[in-house]
């Protein structure tokens, strides 16, 4: 069994992957073998799915961990099975371990009781402070990584309605690849101790970047 392109997977059986796809796809509903064409669905997906979210959840919600469960099935429901439920492997990329699965359950309910009902709704006034709750947030989750599939788009998506909240446009994330993309790993490896700093100058260019290309059109 090859590994996944996208992380390294411990304790994983076989069958977690579609049959014929040489352990490059996750088993799906649609019986996908090909990478690339799994890749172009989930971003399909994840555009359509954006509007839907606006719709589900208020400027004035206090998001919850069972939020984010839902935000993870809207997107990949018609994919995976497991969408929207926690992931029951451990994961890693590179040398470095995200949360074990079994603590998965505990700290999601601690974001939701620590961040997520302190940042959200994210109603604050300065780009700081919202630059702030964005890379709380954000990190944490990112640490957690709640999903056998999917982490960070769901990090973007909620991040996206936070925004939304505080009343400004779509988060154009487009700027994180490259080099950009490793400072961003960075910055969420930096949250282990708890230091968001990283995370900060990474939503400060993201904001940045947002208001550019919304001022061109």
């Amino acid at each position: 069994m090859k590994k996944s392109q996208r992380y390294e997977t411990f304790h994983l059986i076989e069958d977690r992957f579609e049959p014929g796809s040489d352990g490059r796809v996750l088993r799906n509903l649609l019986h996908i073998t090909r990478k690339r064409q799994m890749d172009v669905i989930e971003a399909e997906l994840y555009t359509l799915v954006q509007p839907k979210l606006m719709e589900m959840f208020t400027k004035d919600h206090r998001f919850s961990a069972k939020d984010i469960c839902a935000i993870h099935t809207a997107w990949l429901g018609e994919v995976y099975e497991w969408a929207g439920k926690y992931r029951q492997v451990n994961v890693s990329k590179g040398d470095f371990s995200f949360t074990m699965a079994m603590h998965v359950p505990r700290l999601m309910q601690e974001l939701e009781e620590g961040p997520l009902h302190k940042y959200t709704p994210c109603r604050f006034k300065t780009d700081e402070e919202i630059i702030w709750a964005l890379a709380v947030v954000h990190t944490e989750l990112m640490l957690i990584h709640p999903f056998r599939e999917g982490n960070g788009r769901v990090g973007r998506l909620l991040a996206v309605l936070m925004a939304f909240q505080a009343g400004l446009p779509g988060l154009d994330f487009a700027g994180i690849r490259g080099q950009k993309r490793k400072e961003y790993f960075a910055a969420v490896q930096s949250g282990l101790d708890r230091n968001y700093e990283l995370m900060r100058k990474v939503f400060r260019s993201v904001l940045s970047r947002t208001r550019r290309t919304h001022a061109q059109r």
